[in-house]
C-alpha cells in the first residue's frame, strides 16, 4: 500500500487509499472459493510452491511469460516485500512463504491475502473493494460478484470491477465455472 501511494504521488495521481480489514469468517466464501478458483487452485495441496505450475510457466513457449506465484507467495510479497522483479526479491520471497507456511495455517493465510491484495486502483483487500465497487460488506458478495473481484487479480490497474471489458466478463464466467468444479463452498473444507 505504501509503495501504490509513493507511486501515486510521483505520477501526481489520487493518493488516497481504500481499505478495511475484515476477519476471515465476515467474508463470504465464496471470494475465497473465487481467488482460489482463479489463482491457486492447489492452494488446500502444496505448502506455498506449486512446482508444477513453476515448470509450466518456465517451458511454455509465450510471448509474455506468465506469473506462476501462489496465494502464499504473494501474500509473502505484498506484506513484506516490494514490487519489483529481481532475483535478491524472489529470493526473499522464497524465504518468507516458507516462514509464512510454517507459522499460519491456510485459513490465515488465505485472511491476509483477501486484506491485502489491490482488487481495484488504490483499493485494497476485499471489503474496501466490495464497499466500493458493490456498495455493501464482502461477507454479502454473490458468486458472481466475487469472480468478478478474483478476474481482476491479475492486473487490478488495467482492468476494471466496475466498467469490466470484455476479457474481464469472460474471465469472470470461467472463474464461476471452475468454482462450481472444485465442489462450491465444500472445497474450502480442506483448509
Amino acid at each position: 500500500m505504501l509503495s501504490r501511494k509513493i507511486e501515486a504521488f510521483r505520477e501526481d495521481k489520487e493518493t488516497e487509499l481504500f481499505h478495511d480489514w475484515e476477519p476471515y469468517e465476515n467474508i463470504s466464501k465464496e471470494v475465497a472459493l473465487a481467488v482460489i478458483a482463479s489463482e491457486d487452485q492447489n492452494f488446500p495441496r502444496h505448502w506455498g510452491f506449486d512446482f508444477d505450475q513453476i515448470y509450466n510457466a518456465v517451458t511454455e513457449k509465450r510471448k509474455r511469460a506468465r506469473g506462476a506465484s501462489t496465494i502464499s507467495q504473494q501474500v509473502a510479497k505484498n506484506v513484506f516485500l516490494w514490487h519489483g522483479r529481481s532475483y535478491i526479491r524472489k529470493g526473499l520471497e522464497a524465504y518468507f512463504t516458507v516462514l509464512i507456511e510454517l507459522i499460519w495455517d491456510k485459513e490465515r493465510i488465505l485472511e491476509v491475502y483477501l486484506n491485502v491484495a489491490e482488487m481495484g486502483e488504490m483499493t485494497f483487500g476485499v471489503e474496501a473493494a466490495s464497499q466500493r465497487y458493490y456498495k455493501k460488506s464482502a461477507q454479502n458478495l454473490t458468486r458472481y460478484e466475487a469472480a468478478r473481484i478474483a478476474a481482476v487479480l491479475p492486473n487490478p490497474i488495467r482492468f476494471s470491477i466496475k466498467n469490466p471489458s470484455g476479457y474481464v466478463n469472460k474471465r469472470t464466467g470461467q472463474i464461476v465455472r471452475q468454482m462450481k468444479y472444485l465442489g462450491g463452498r465444500k472445497y474450502l473444507d480442506n483448509l
